[in-house]
C-alpha cells in the first residue's frame, strides 16, 4: 500500500469524568478510578438517578472566553478542548501552513446541545418567544464543534458533524479515514464529544430503564460494571475525545512522531429495534471482520478489545458473542475491557475517548482493566481485564462502539511498522 494511502495517528486530546487531557486521563483508568460521582451540574432532586459522569475544568485553554462559555453547549467546550490539545499534541502549527483546505475536520455528537435546547425551551415557556436567544442553533448542534475547532484553527477543508447515537465518534473517525485514504485530504481532526448530563436526557434515559438504578452500596462509582452479573444499566457521562490522522506520507515528510497506525474501520446497521442490539450480534460481526479485513489483520494478531461494554445485559451478551463469532477460540486469548467502568457513558465522546484509549494501550503496553468486576456472569466468559491494568504488547487493537438504532462502528489500529 502506498504511503499516501496509510493513515496514522499522530495526535491525541481527551476530556472526560476521569480527567482533563490524555495523561490525567490514562492515568486514572489504568490506576482504575472512576470517574462517576453524584450530579451537581443540575438539581437532580426529581429525577430517578442521581449520578453521572461530570467533567470540571476552565475552558478557557480552548479559547472560551467566560461569556461565550455560557452560550455555547457544553459539548462544544468538550470538542474544542480535546480538539486543540490534539493538534498541539501532533505538532502541527496550522497557523503557518497556509489555507489549511487539505485537512477536514470530522466530529460525531449523538445528541448535539441538548441542554440548551432544554434551558431555551424553559425560557420561551416561562418568558415567552421573544426572550429566546437566537444563538441556540450555532450553540450547539452536531456540526458546531467540528467548525468550531476550524474557526480557532484557521481550518478551510471540509468539516462535518456526524450524528449516530452512541457510535458517532467511531463513524466520524471512519469518515475521516476513508476521506484521507480517498485523497481527499491529507490531515483530519476527528473525534466525538456529548454533553448529555441534564434533566431531559437523564430523564428520557432512565424512564427507557437503560440507566442504572442500583446505588452501589451508596458508591456511585461501583455502580458503572460491564459484564458483571449484578450490572443494572448504564451511567451517563459527558466528554470529548480527539485524534489527529495523517497519511503516512504527510507524516514522513513533516517529521511527525506516530503513535500507531489506524488500519482500518468497520460500519454496519442491525436494522433491528430502535434500542436493542440485535442479539446474536451478526451486524457487529460483520463491522469487526471488515475492520479487520481492511487493516490486513488477521484475528489472531490482535490482543485487545476495547469494548462497547455498556453495563447492559443485551449489549454485553450481544458483543461477547459477536467476540466469539469473529475470533473463535482466539476470543478467549484476547484481553476485553470496557473503560466505561470509569467513564461511564459519553455518548459519542465514547468513540473519540475510547480511541485514545486504544492508541495508548499500543503505545505503552498497558491495558486498562474493567473496574467493578465482581461476579463473572456465566453468559459473559471472555477475560474482561478484571480490576486491574495488565502489561502486553498490543499488535493490533479494535475498538467497538454501537448506536441507538442499531449502527455499529469499529476501528482496528496496529502497531506502526
Amino acid at each position: 500500500m502506498k504511503d499516501s494511502e496509510r493513515i496514522v495517528v499522530t495526535g491525541l486530546g481527551a476530556v472526560a469524568p476521569t480527567g482533563y487531557g490524555v495523561a490525567e486521563n490514562w492515568d486514572s483508568v489504568i490506576n482504575g478510578r472512576s470517574g462517576i460521582g453524584p450530579i451537581t451540574l443540575f438539581d437532580s432532586t426529581d429525577n430517578k438517578v442521581h449520578i453521572a459522569g461530570e467533567c470540571h475544568y476552565d475552558p478557557t485553554p480552548g479559547g472560551f472566553s467566560e461569556r461565550d462559555a455560557a452560550r455555547y453547549d457544553r459539548s462544544v467546550l468538550h470538542a474544542v478542548n480535546a480538539g486543540l490539545e490534539a493538534v498541539r499534541d501532533s505538532g502541527i502549527d496550522f497557523a503557518n501552513r497556509g489555507d489549511n483546505h487539505d485537512v477536514c475536520i470530522i466530529m460525531g455528537s449523538g445528541i448535539g446541545g441538548i441542554d440548551n435546547i432544554q434551558k431555551t425551551c424553559g425560557v420561551m415557556f416561562e418568558k415567552g418567544p421573544g426572550r429566546v436567544t437566537p444563538f441556540l442553533v450555532p450553540s450547539g448542534t452536531a456540526d458546531v464543534g467540528a467548525h468550531t475547532i476550524a474557526m480557532r484553527l484557521g481550518i478551510h477543508g471540509f468539516t462535518c458533524g456526524v450524528a449516530t447515537a452512541c457510535a458517532s465518534g467511531n463513524d466520524a473517525i471512519s469518515t475521516a479515514f476513508l476521506r484521507l485514504r480517498g485523497g481527499f485530504e491529507q490531515v483530519a481532526i476527528c473525534g466525538g464529544s456529548e454533553a448529555p448530563v441534564c434533566k431531559l436526557s437523564i430523564a428520557t434515559f432512565a424512564n427507557m430503564k437503560a440507566l442504572s438504578s442500583w446505588d452501589g452500596d451508596g458508591d456511585p462509582k461501583r455502580v458503572s460494571r460491564p459484564f458483571d452479573r449484578n450490572r443494572s444499566g448504564f451511567v451517563i457521562s459527558e466528554g470529548a475525545g480527539v485524534i489527529v490522522l495523517e497519511t503516512l506520507a504527510h507524516a514522513k515528510a513533516r517529521g511527525a512522531r506516530i503513535y500507531c497506525e489506524l488500519g482500518g474501520v468497520g460500519q454496519s446497521t442491525d436494522a433491528y429495534h430502535v434500542t436493542a442490539p440485535e442479539p446474536t450480534g451478526h451486524f457487529v460481526s460483520l463491522a469487526i471482520r471488515q475492520a479487520l479485513e481492511r487493516a490486513e489483520v488477521s484475528p489472531d494478531t490482535v490482543d485487545y478489545v476495547n469494548a462497547h461494554g455498556t453495563s447492559t445485559h443485551h449489549n454485553d451478551l450481544m458483543e461477547t458473542a459477536a467476540i466469539k463469532t469473529v475470533f473463535g477460540e482466539n476470543a478467549y486469548k484476547l484481553w476485553v475491557s470496557s473503560t466505561k467502568s470509569m467513564t461511564g457513558h459519553c455518548v459519542a465522546g465514547c468513540g473519540g475517548i475510547e480511541a485514545v484509549f486504544c492508541v495508548k494501550a499500543i503505545e505503552t503496553g498497558i491495558v486498562p482493566p474493567t473496574i467493578n468486576y465482581e461476579e463473572p456472569d456465566p453468559e459473559c466468559d471472555l477475560d474482561y481485564v478484571p480490576n486491574k491494568a495488565r502489561e502486553r504488547k498490543i499488535r493490533a487493537a479494535i475498538s467497538d462502539t454501537f448506536g441507538f438504532g442499531g449502527h455499529n462502528a469499529v476501528l482496528c489500529f496496529k502497531r506502526f511498522e
